[in-house]
Order: structure tokens, then C-alpha cells, then sequence
């Protein structure tokens, strides 16, 4: 599996999960539960992983909801939050 977006926010997470199941796109949010060991403070990212087949659609998923900001992209390393746009 290919990690796609990575984020803190849980209604980000929770809709990219929505968008992917609905175009049936099998995905894995990793590290979901750890929410338990930190508090729910929000803290640490949720990762959302895809099978490597069906990243670039996933990716493409993302960019028509407006979402590609969030995109991770191969070697890349980002903070949980999208760049800026301005």
C-alpha cells in the first residue's frame, strides 16, 4: 500500500474515506487508533493509504474534489497541513 494524504483534521480524513469507498477504491487509515494513547488531542496525522494500483486514480479522486493540496506525493515529506496557496 502507497501512503496518499496524511492530515490531523478528522473530517478531511473521514471524507477522502468516503470518496474512495464510493469510486471502490480499497483503502487503509493507519494509525486511526492512537487517538486512544494521545488523548484525542489531535496530535498525531492519520495516514491514508491505497494499493499502489490505484494511487494515481486516487490521486485524480483528489484533484476533482479539490483536494490535491493534501496529496502526498512519492519522496515527498509535508507537514499535516497543506501548503499555501496564496
Amino acid at each position: 500500500m502507497k501512503l496518499i494524504v496524511r492530515a490531523t483534521d478528522p473530517v478531511l480524513i473521514s471524507f477522502v474515506e468516503a470518496l474512495f469507498r464510493e469510486a471502490g477504491i480499497v483503502l487503509h487509515v493507519a494509525d486511526a487508533n492512537i487517538s486512544i494513547m494521545e488523548g484525542s488531542i489531535g496530535a498525531f496525522p492519520r495516514r491514508v493509504l491505497v494499493r499502489d494500483d490505484d494511487w494515481v486514480r486516487a490521486a485524480q479522486l483528489l484533484e476533482e474534489a479539490d483536494l490535491g493540496q493534501w496529496i502526498v506525493r512519492e519522496g515527498e515529506e509535508r507537514d499535516t497541513a497543506p501548503p499555501d496557496k496564496s
